[in-house]
């Protein structure tokens, strides 16, 4: 087993990307069809329905539920592959923060992190377990039980450990839902269709690795979603097929506490060391 790219920037790569997490990975059936009608991506109603679409333009209202995120104060959360982050944004005080924990204890091998961005400065707890976290490098330097300082200038344009608060989303929704193929309104604020994951991989809530492995059926992923509401998107759930050597998943992701999220909280200076080589060279 490799550790392979642990994206802290934020997360997303870390949780779907097979090097770590999918050796235990444990995978979701994918949803089966509905007898809802379908609806096009431009809010008509597919040829092959017979029943008439559920009023206004579906699409549209997705698109515009991802507006808010932009304004970068909420929660969120994100699973997948058996792994899990939590965090929130508060751009108003240029600052993140998130908990990612990548496969779990009984594992051969599992991560926790503890991110902390305070522009200009960030910080990262780690913690390794499982019989085979000893063969990873300079591991006694890293399950020290306390935040590392980080280097801006050697995590500059670096989505493993960096934050981009130009980019506040973790999951990048707006892209996502940019790639809408057909979607159909199921109910109150409750959307369900077909996304184009091949255009995803900017997002980052797919890893690219399991987009190629998707080949042709990655142009048409089933997807659910739910607006709170204000019409803003507050669950997506991405239902990505077995593919290659990973088994079907869910992706779920998400937002609440919209505008009431609160800054994170600077760690402690008696808990902070600098982060030494061996965690760049593990996250690079």
């Amino acid at each position: 087993m490799t550790v392979r790219r642990l994206s802290a920037g934020l997360v997303a790569a870390a949780l779907f990307t097979p090097g770590l997490a999918a050796c235990n990975a444990t995978g979701a059936p994918t949803a089966g069809s509905s007898a809802s009608p379908t609806v096009s991506a431009s809010g008509t109603p597919a040829a092959s329905g017979s029943a008439a679409p559920a009023s206004g333009d579906a699409k549209q209202a997705l698109l515009a539920s991802t507006r808010e995120i932009s304004n970068g104060n909420f929660r969120f959360t994100m699973s997948g592959v058996g792994s899990t982050a939590e965090g929130r944004v508060h751009e108003p005080t240029q600052s993140a923060e998130m908990r990612v924990t990548v496969g779990k204890p009984t594992d051969d091998l599992f991560m926790k992190l503890d991110l902390v961005h305070y522009k200009p400065d960030s910080w990262v707890k780690v913690e390794l377990g499982g019989a085979t976290a000893n063969s990873v490098p300079g591991v006694q330097k890293l399950n020290l039980g306390k935040y590392q300082h980080l280097d801006q200038t050697r995590i500059k344009g670096n989505r493993n450990l960096g934050f981009d608060f130009d980019k506040v989303d973790p999951a990048g929704s707006e892209v996502l839902t940019q790639g809408i193929t057909e979607v159909r309104r199921t109910g109150e604020g409750a959307y369900a269709g077909t996304i184009d994951v091949s255009k995803a991989a900017e997002a980052g809530s797919v890893d690219p690795t399991v987009i190629t492995a998707l080949g042709a059926q990655a142009k048409s992923v089933p997807f659910t979603a739910k607006l709170d509401p204000q019409g803003r998107l507050s669950e997506m759930v991405v239902q990505i097929p077995a593919a290659g050597q990973t088994k079907a998943q869910d992706i779920r992701i998400t937002y609440s506490d919209y505008g009431n999220a609160t800054a994170a909280q600077k760690p402690p200076a008696d808990q902070v060391v600098e982060a030494p080589a061996e965690l760049y060279n593990l996250f690079n």
